[in-house]
């Protein structure tokens, strides 16, 4: 009778951590990011003889769209940075472009994520895109059920990856307007595969206001 209740209550203690593991009780919260936050990252060029920037540079003329990727050869965030590519004819029409960041730049990883994203990829060694507050996914996410419906997507999708680089630390997406119109869609990853909402993308890269030069004022 003791070895039964013994197995009985292991057995309830893990479906209730299971059950647990499977809310949002145990995730971390997203940090909002600032424009000012952003405006001061340091980004590199992957040129043999990169060159080291502010961020704003992307987007204070005509806005952009940035994917923070959290690992490249992650075949969940190819699946984003696919549907972030098929609406570069609709942001080419608006005047805005796509950029993505990445945290480290292993071997032939940055090459091998391109043919799934259509846009400039550049280095954020200090991992800033990925804060104010840096988020971790463990290897909880391995017994959420929403990210192994993610996974299914994405190999019914076609898409397929490797484990090289770091994976945990979570990415997401920002469009953000030119001067100082502001950050107008930020979102962050709440586990492996919450990609954006490609129509929210969208929406949101069409409320961007052009800047005007003062000769056009005048």
């Amino acid at each position: 009778m003791g070895m039964w209740s013994i197995g009985a209550g292991a057995l309830g203690a893990a479906a209730l951590a299971l059950l647990l593991a499977n809310t949002d009780v145990f995730l971390s919260k997203p940090q909002k990011a600032a424009l000012e936050y952003l405006e001061d990252i340091d980004l590199k060029t992957l040129e043999k003889e990169p060159r080291t920037f502010k961020a704003k540079e992307l987007w204070e003329k005509n806005g952009a769209v940035i994917m923070a990727v959290r690992r490249p050869g992650c075949f969940l965030c190819r699946e984003e940075a696919a549907d972030l590519s098929s609406l570069k004819p609709k942001l080419d029409e608006l005047g805005v472009p796509l950029y993505a960041v990445v945290k480290e730049h292993v071997r032939t990883e940055v090459k091998d994520f391109q043919p799934y994203f259509k846009g400039e990829i550049f280095l954020d060694e200090k991992k800033r895109f990925y804060g104010p507050q840096r988020r971790k996914m463990m290897f909880m996410g391995f017994i959420r059920l929403g990210v192994w419906y993610n996974f299914f997507r994405a190999w019914n999708g076609g898409f397929s990856g490797n484990l090289e680089g770091e994976g945990f630390i979570l990415g997401g997406v920002f469009v953000v307007g030119p001067g100082k119109q502001g950050i107008l869609l930020e979102h962050r990853e709440k586990e492996f595969g919450d990609k954006v909402n490609p129509l929210s993308v969208l929406e949101a890269a069409r409320k961007i206001k052009p800047q005007t030069s003062t000769s056009e004022k005048k």
